[in-house]
């Protein structure tokens, strides 16, 4: 059965009564709107937590497959390195017999000189199975990133820093340098339109160049 107010209840307790139950009210709307606050933040801040650790583990993950990579592409580095100072050897043997010479060497000679061509060519072979790369770059522009200058030969027919004579050749393994290729480096004609238009200065002389010498 609900109370209902005696006739005889001042009009001022009632009303005190009612601001009462208002303002404990309001209070707890208050408190709930601070708990609820409270939880929104929390979430916005595990949210950014979550994307960060994510972010993270995707960066870890590249980074993991990227040095995976990095090893298939680069673990025969120094294997590959020290082939190349066998394959000199090779090359010097080859052109240590004149074309004369071979032309009235006897058969066994003759079937020397093929096997060692082509044993030079099988490694050159393998070399490049494993990503080992021959440089070449007679005729090219000088580039230093793959290039060492080692002369410079005056040649106003061709344009200025372009590679004219190629003293040893230089090896690549993917997009890194095994060895820079040693290079004479024309002076005296046009400026290529290009980058790195600086003149080149002579690199310092390996053993083997000084060997080659």
């Amino acid at each position: 059965m609900t109370d209902t107010p005696r006739e005889d209840t001042p009009v001022d307790d009632m009303l005190d009564t009612s601001e009462t139950v208002n303002t404990g009210a309001a209070k707890d709307a208050d408190a709930h709107f601070e708990v609820l606050d409270r939880l929104m933040k929390e979430n916005e801040e595990l949210k950014d937590r979550a994307l960060r650790i994510a972010a993270e583990m995707e960066n870890l993950r590249r980074r993991t497959a990227r040095d995976v990579q990095d090893a298939k592409s680069y673990a025969v580095t120094n294997f590959a390195r020290d082939m190349l100072s066998v394959s000199d050897n090779l090359r010097r043997a080859i052109e240590a017999v004149s074309a004369e010479a071979k032309a009235a060497a006897d058969s066994t000679l003759k079937a020397l000189t093929e096997g060692v061509e082509m044993t030079e060519r099988g490694m050159l072979s393998t070399l490049e199975r494993h990503g080992v790369k021959k440089l070449a770059p007679e005729g090219e522009k000088f580039d230093p990133n793959f290039h060492q200058a080692m002369f410079e030969i005056p040649n106003p027919e061709v344009p200025a820093n372009t590679v004219v004579q190629v003293v040893q050749p230089g090896y690549s393994i993917g997009e890194r340098v095994l060895r820079p290729a040693m290079v004479g480096v024309s002076t005296g004609g046009p400026k290529q339109a290009a980058a790195n238009d600086a003149k080149p200065e002579p690199g310092p002389i390996s053993e083997e160049a000084e060997k080659d010498a």
